[in-house]
């Protein structure tokens, strides 16, 4: 195999970029037949197509993204060079972009990613959304992976890999007693929930249907005082209005240190478990692969 063409890499780094032959080569000063040309060229010395149209749209491939993400680091340093030269220089680091599902607990994230939060070398982007449409970017190579606490649908076509990265069983947490002693008695699951306030994950969570049927199965009837699809609020709410609330200890594990929740009692038959879903791909991300075969 020849050497690379940096030129041909230029060219389709610039097109990247724009995701159109025509704007980018008005860019570049030659014409698109020209520019397509060399783009040919370029795929024929790699041995991948780079982009494909979709309703006349340039979208990068698999490959194209891979040979983007080399480019920009290839003229990056090109930059750093000159800046270096300059008496400027600038750090280079690599790039894990993480989706998170809006609702799954902060602490569970930053816990995650806490080994690379220590790397100086590693940049995070992380963006929050619906399952759905980070799974849409993840397909579309817009995200490296996805953390989500359930797993995505099995479908071969899409290419989604889901790996359970943690698994932790719920808890009924709720503000401290007043009047809390080692003689006072353990809160019983579920018998002693018959009538009590409660604050419970959404009926769309994906342990509530499992929490649900405990009761039923029991006879047992709580008052549901509110319903909440965001972690981060149910914390708050179970601090605020002392009632119990149902959680994975994570998501509260700040109050629990410092006193302001106490656990009543652990559920071991309900499990919240926790994902890491990403595309099978022949050019893996070094930095999250290392993240996954750890565990």
């Amino acid at each position: 195999m020849s050497d690379l063409n940096f030129h041909h890499l230029r060219y389709f780094w610039a097109v990247a970029h724009r995701r159109h032959l025509t704007k980018a080569a008005e860019a570049l000063h030659i014409s698109p037949s020209a520019l397509s040309i060399q783009l040919r060229q370029l795929e024929e010395r790699l041995g991948h197509a780079l982009f494909e149209r979709r309703n006349r749209q340039l979208v990068l491939t698999e490959a194209g993204r891979i040979a983007l993400a080399h480019a920009d680091a290839i003229f990056k340093t090109g930059q750093e060079l000159l800046s270096t030269l300059r008496g400027t220089p600038a750090a280079r680091r690599v790039v894990l972009r993480v989706g998170a599902v809006a609702t799954l607990s902060r602490n569970f994230q930053i816990g995650w990613l806490a080994p690379v939060l220590q790397d100086h070398q590693v940049q995070i982007r992380l963006v929050s959304g619906q399952f759905r449409e980070l799974l849409a970017q993840l397909s579309a190579h817009g995200l490296d992976v996805v953390l989500a606490n359930e797993a995505a649908a099995r479908d071969t076509s899409a290419g989604w890999v889901s790996r359970r990265i943690a698994s932790q069983t719920l808890s009924l947490v709720s503000r401290p007693r007043r009047r809390a002693r080692t003689s006072a008695q353990p809160l019983r699951f579920p018998q002693d929930l018959d009538g009590q306030p409660l604050i419970l994950p959404s009926e769309d969570s994906v342990v509530r249907p499992a929490f649900d049927l405990l009761l039923e199965e029991a006879g047992v009837q709580p008052v549901v005082l509110a319903e909440v699809d965001d972690m981060a609020m149910l914390r708050l709410l179970a601090r605020q209005t002392g009632a119990l609330a149902l959680v994975p200890p994570v998501v509260v594990q700040d109050e629990l240190q410092a006193g302001t929740l106490v656990e009543r009692c652990s559920i071991p038959q309900l499990q919240e478990n926790f994902y890491a879903v990403t595309m099978r791909r022949r050019f893996a991300h070094p930095v999250l692969q290392q993240m996954l075969a750890a565990g």
